[in-house]
């Protein structure tokens, strides 16, 4: 598959995972994390891909062995390692994705790169279950970070709002299952994971 070197992939890994009780980047299925397997399926696309997270993180088992991007931001939540990718390579535009996306598949990040255009400052999926903008799976172009910036000087740190708002070009999901949330051990029950409960 083609590489796209504009394009660099980031994982965010880096937060607190209250609701599941322990840390979603290091599930396992079949001795694969699901960082791992996410981290491989960014790759297949992407020319560079990091994962985000924070400095007490940096050194744990699950992450050491990646490309890592510490966030220099704190209480932004998701948009703190977002922000921190931008600021280290500017010129480039980012695949962002959630780590916990364990029904994520090639198709859905082909589509998504496939339809990027940097007239957007977003590219995005449509949420199949209320039709908002999906924010960590999508493409946010390098010329967001301004318009990233300017909400959070308004006090807006919910990137989902920022896409809603903004020039957000939404697509269809190729798979409507690729997105689903996983946050709590409930929402593993059907999964390929097996949790005990």
């Amino acid at each position: 598959m083609k590489n796209n070197e504009d394009i660099y992939g980031l994982i965010l890994t880096g937060g607190q995972s209250r609701r599941m009780g322990f840390d979603k980047a290091s599930l396992e299925y079949q001795g694969v994390s699901q960082l791992s397997e996410t981290y491989g399926l960014l790759e297949q696309h992407v020319s560079n891909v990091f994962i985000s997270a924070r400095k007490d993180q940096a050194k744990d088992a699950t992450r050491i062995k990646y490309q890592q991007i510490i966030d220099i931001y704190d209480d932004l939540g998701p948009l703190a390692g977002i922000l921190s990718a931008m600021k280290r390579f500017p010129t480039v535009h980012w695949l962002i994705v959630a780590c916990d996306l364990v029904n994520l598949d090639s198709e859905t990040l082909g589509c998504l790169i496939e339809n990027f255009s940097t007239e957007h400052y977003f590219t995005a999926f449509r949420s199949e279950h209320d039709g908002l903008p999906e924010p960590l799976c999508a493409i946010y172009s390098s010329k967001s970070i301004e318009i990233i910036e300017d909400y959070i000087s308004n006090n807006i740190r919910c990137p989902r709002k920022i896409l809603l708002n903004s020039d957000t070009l939404l697509l269809s999901q190729p798979n409507s299952s690729a997105l689903d949330n996983f946050n709590s051990p409930n929402d593993l029950i059907n999964s390929k994971y097996k949790v005990r409960v």
